[in-house]
């Protein structure tokens, strides 16, 4: 048995060290042992099963209007930073959605694929457009660094799951699809990952970029997060509960702003 162990101990080694990618942008080094276009392709069967228990506003209505008008602007920024990084290949696969539902939690989230979701009850807090792009890009810039494989891998790691997504649905279907919700928030009640502050601050960062680059001033990111935490004091809600916004996270904003302004050029 403890033969067996060790096997398979070395094996993980081997794999974890053999199937590294790197975090645009950041550069950081990270765990996908899972076939990315896998995950895409499971998320846009959760995603319109998603959508079937919660029917997204319809295209007329404003807030629709407004959330897919600043996807699509995203979008664009996403694919031409992609391009330039010689990186285009890592969006193969998505088939971008903007959808806003009508509910109360002040939430957003973007599956791999590019498949977003915005709910109305955030709507009052961004304000307006440019704040929305700051959450719309700091959601989409988890998917296009991939934070969600990274942490179903290191799940998939610790409980032994092999190392392709189909072989493991095949073998262990139900572990595998509860995986997959865990690792990208797909619960009965949907909210946003608990990401480490490693995956926080490069979605902070990535998507401030994002933001820029199609056309909004990133330094409203600031009075958005004070907003954010002022609202986080009346009650808890769900984009604070894992989306800490606190004095550090400002402060590392800041820093982060003098790049971000290097791709902002005014619409």
């Amino acid at each position: 048995m403890k033969i067996k162990h060790i096997l398979i101990g070395l094996l993980i080694t081997v794999s974890v060290n053999s199937c590294t990618e790197k975090v645009p942008l950041t550069g950081r080094k990270q765990v996908s042992l899972v076939n990315e276009g896998e995950l895409v392709n499971m998320s846009m069967s959760e995603y319109q099963k998603f959508l079937s228990q919660h029917p997204p506003l319809p295209a007329s209505d404003p807030r629709a209007s407004m959330v897919k008008n600043v996807g699509v602007k995203i979008q664009n920024a996403v694919t031409k930073f992609m391009k330039d990084k010689g990186l285009s290949k890592n969006l193969n696969g998505y088939k971008w959605e903007f959808n806003t539902v009508d509910a109360p939690e002040v939430n957003a989230w973007c599956m791999p694929g590019g498949k977003v979701v915005v709910y109305t009850g955030l709507l009052p807090v961004t304000q307006d457009e440019a704040s929305l792009a700051i959450v719309m890009g700091h959601e989409i810039a988890h998917a296009v660094a991939r934070h969600g494989n990274e942490r179903m891998s290191q799940a998939m790691i610790v409980q032994g799951i092999g190392v392709g997504v189909a072989i493991a649905v095949s073998q262990k279907p139900e572990a595998t699809q509860n995986l997959f919700l865990q690792s990208y928030g797909i619960t009965s009640q949907l909210g946003m990952l608990k990401y480490s502050r490693t995956h926080e601050s490069e979605a902070d960062k990535m998507g401030l970029v994002f933001s820029a680059m199609a056309g909004y001033d990133p330094n409203v990111a600031v009075s958005f997060w004070q907003r954010m935490a002022a609202k986080g004091g009346e009650q808890p809600i769900e984009l604070l509960s894992t989306h800490p916004s606190d004095a550090t996270r400002i402060s590392d904003i800041k820093a982060i702003l003098p790049e971000a302004m290097k791709y902002y050029k005014k619409q």
